[in-house]
C-alpha cells in the first residue's frame, strides 16, 4: 500500500530538498509555487484560449468534458516563469543532466545530456469528467523500469485553480517510480493531488498518476510541462509550435530549453557554411523567412 500524501515543501525550499523527496517518493508539491502576480497573469492568458477550445473526442485518455490547449510558450510569458523556477529548473538539472564517461580514442570524456522542454499543455477538467487510466509519461519514449541508470522526465502541474479530491485533482502513487513494469497499478493505491492555486506538483515520468474524476460543478484547471532528456524526441513538436519572431522574444536559456540548442553530444547541431553549429546563432544572424525557409527544407527531407 502506498503512503496516505505527498510531502509537502515551501517554496523556501532548497534544491536538494525538493530533489530528496522526488528520488525518494517520486514527486513532491511545492506551496506557493508562483506568485499571486503571474498566477494571475497565466489565468488570464489561458482564459479566452480555453473559451474557444472545444472538448476532447477520446472518452478513455484525453477525456471528452476536458479541454487542452498546448503551444504555451507562444501563448503566455508566464512560462518562462514556470520553466526557469529555481525549484523546478534546479531539480531537472539534478535529476536529468547525469553525466556519463565515454571515450574519445584515448581520453576518457565525461558527457552530460542536455535537457529541454518536452511538453506544455492547460489542463481544464470540466464538470463530470471521469478519471483517467493510470500511467507513467516516459512511455512516450518507451522507456523501461526500474530505472536505475537515469530518469527520461521531470513533469510539474501547477494548481491554476484549486485541486482537491472532488474536482479532479492529479491522482498519484507514490513510490510507485520504483516499481518494475510488471506491476499493475490500482486505483486503491492512489491518492489525490491536493493545493491551492498557485502551488504545484513536481514528479518523474516513471511515476504513476492519472487526471482524478471531477464530481462538483467547476473546472479544474492545470498548467503542466515536462523537461526532458535532450536526446530524446520532444513529445510536443516546439519547432512547429512557436513562431520564430516567439522563439527570438524569449531569453536565451529558455531558447535553448525548447531545444534551439546543441550540447555536449552534439545533439541539435545545424551546419552553416560547412560548420557544426549551435543553432543559437540562426536566432542571432538569421532573418524569420530564412529560418522558416530552412524549416520548410528539413521537412521535405
Amino acid at each position: 500500500m502506498s503512503q496516505s500524501k505527498l510531502t509537502r515543501l515551501t517554496n523556501a525550499a532548497t534544491v536538494e530538498d525538493v530533489v530528496a523527496v522526488i528520488e525518494r517518493d517520486g514527486g513532491v508539491i511545492i506551496e506557493d509555487f508562483l506568485s499571486e502576480d503571474v498566477l494571475r497573469k497565466l489565468n488570464a492568458d489561458l482564459e479566452p484560449i480555453l473559451n474557444v477550445t472545444p472538448f476532447g473526442e477520446d472518452p478513455t485518455f484525453a477525456g471528452v468534458k476536458t479541454r487542452r490547449a498546448g503551444a504555451l510558450f507562444s501563448r503566455s510569458r508566464c512560462m518562462v516563469d514556470i520553466v526557469l523556477h529555481p525549484l523546478y529548473k534546479g531539480a531537472a538539472d539534478s535529476i536529468l543532466k547525469k553525466p556519463v564517461d565515454v571515450w574519445f580514442g584515448e581520453n576518457r570524456v565525461a558527457v552530460t545530456p542536455m535537457i529541454q522542454v518536452g511538453m506544455t499543455q492547460a489542463i481544464q477538467i470540466g464538470p463530470g469528467q471521469g478519471e483517467q487510466p493510470l500511467h507513467r509519461d516516459d512511455t512516450v519514449f518507451s522507456w523501461r523500469h526500474p530505472t536505475f541508470a537515469r530518469e527520461a522526465r521531470l513533469q510539474i502541474m501547477v494548481a491554476a485553480s484549486d485541486f482537491t479530491a472532488e474536482n479532479g485533482g492529479t491522482l498519484v502513487i507514490p513510490g510507485s517510480h520504483k516499481w518494475d513494469d510488471e506491476r499493475q497499478p490500482s486505483r486503491a493505491e492512489a491518492i489525490s493531488t491536493e493545493m491551492t492555486a498557485g502551488s504545484a506538483l513536481i514528479w518523474v515520468g516513471s511515476l504513476y498518476h492519472a487526471g482524478g474524476h471531477n464530481k462538483t460543478e467547476t473546472a479544474r484547471l492545470g498548467v503542466t510541462m515536462s523537461i526532458d532528456l535532450g536526446n530524446l524526441r520532444q513529445e510536443e513538436n516546439q519547432y512547429l509550435s512557436l513562431p520564430v519572431e516567439k522563439v527570438k522574444s524569449l531569453p536565451s536559456e529558455v531558447q535553448q530549453l525548447l531545444g534551439w540548442s546543441a550540447g555536449d553530444n552534439y545533439m541539435g547541431w545545424v551546419e552553416i557554411d560547412g560548420q557544426m553549429c549551435d543553432p543559437q546563432v540562426l536566432l542571432r544572424t538569421e532573418s524569420d523567412k530564412t529560418i522558416e525557409k530552412r524549416q520548410l527544407q528539413a521537412l521535405k527531407q
